[in-house]
């Protein structure tokens, strides 16, 4: 098999957290050939720089892959690259920031590489064969740990070129209320980040500070007692908001669910209602939808970097 067929028919992708990296190899029609997952080295730069090549080595194994060195690899991180230096901004598994990680994980591979957000690997996976499958205007929108987003126009992934399109979890919770501002500080050093309000640990502290019970985000999400419920009624207000002011901006054909707090029935049924009244339209109809691949969509998305954009 020459390079290019072989760089073409089997498509790897690596989805680096901060707490697990996954890896996986797609054949050209999308279907799953192998994947493996490990712990992240948490605040070792070069520990994260060799678990990821030893990951690539097993998933290719695993998957039957001759070794290939003109078989590239696309990688979905927290944070972005910036475009006139190379180095990582904005990442929340803080020991990647300021470092070159493409440079050097092109080094250690030996092999072209690919980058984007992981939020921007979301969306690419939800729009290739996903909830938003034939759709040319999405924005993926990830509540988990922290809250990204990522926007495909046209079909095509968009960057910006600051790297940073998409970023909403890192700009102010819209229409703010008097007992909301100036918010909680944020990782990123601001207040009322949209992060700060809509991750898991963000509703999480925003229970146990109205209740005083500490628990964590899926269970505060069965909203199976009252204060439980309370909590869940304040965080869909401030997707709400948050959302449309989105829409406003970019008018997306849908929008795409992912990360933990997805899984959150809630969410898609009631959001729809929620946001209409923000929306600047006299008729106003908002799709949202959860990611149909689940927590896969990161891995499955840095897998099409190569295919995709």
């Amino acid at each position: 098999m020459a390079a290019g067929e072989a760089a073409r028919d089997r498509l790897v992708g690596v989805d680096l957290g901060g707490t697990k990296i996954s890896a996986v190899v797609l054949d050209s029609t999308g279907s799953e050939l192998a994947r493996r997952r490990i712990a992240t080295p948490r605040d070792d730069y070069a520990a994260t720089l060799a678990a990821i090549v030893r990951l690539v080595t097993d998933v290719e194994a695993a998957a039957g892959c001759t070794p290939d060195k003109a078989r590239p690899v696309g990688i979905g991180t927290p944070g972005s690259l910036v475009p006139a230096t190379g180095l990582v901004q904005n990442a929340n598994s803080v020991w990647l920031n300021g470092n070159p990680l493409l440079r050097d994980l092109e080094a250690a591979l030996g092999r072209r590489v690919r980058i984007a957000n992981d939020a921007d690997c979301l969306a690419l996976s939800e729009c290739a064969d996903g909830a938003a499958n034939g759709l040319d205007n999405v924005f993926a929108a990830i509540l988990g740990t922290g809250v990204g987003g990522g926007l495909v126009i046209g079909g095509r992934l968009v960057a910006g070129p600051l790297g940073i399109a998409g970023e909403w979890g890192h700009t102010p919770l819209p229409w703010s209320r008097p007992d909301e501002y100036p918010g909680p500080r944020c990782w990123c050093g601001r207040t009322g980040c949209i992060e700060a309000w809509l991750s898991g640990p963000a509703l999480a502290r925003d229970h146990a500070a109205e209740s005083g019970e500490l628990s964590d985000a899926m269970a505060i999400a069965r909203a199976d007692t009252p204060a439980r419920a309370a909590s869940m009624e304040r965080y869909l207000s401030r997707l709400a908001r948050a959302l449309a002011a989105l829409v406003n901006i970019v008018d997306p054909q849908a929008i795409v669910l992912g990360g933990g707090l997805s899984n959150v029935v809630a969410l898609c049924v009631r959001l729809p209602a929620l946001v209409a009244p923000h929306v600047f339209s006299d008729a106003p109809r908002v799709r949202i939808m959860r990611a149909a691949h689940g927590d896969d969509s990161g891995v499955r998305g840095a897998a099409r970097l190569w295919s995709r954009t």
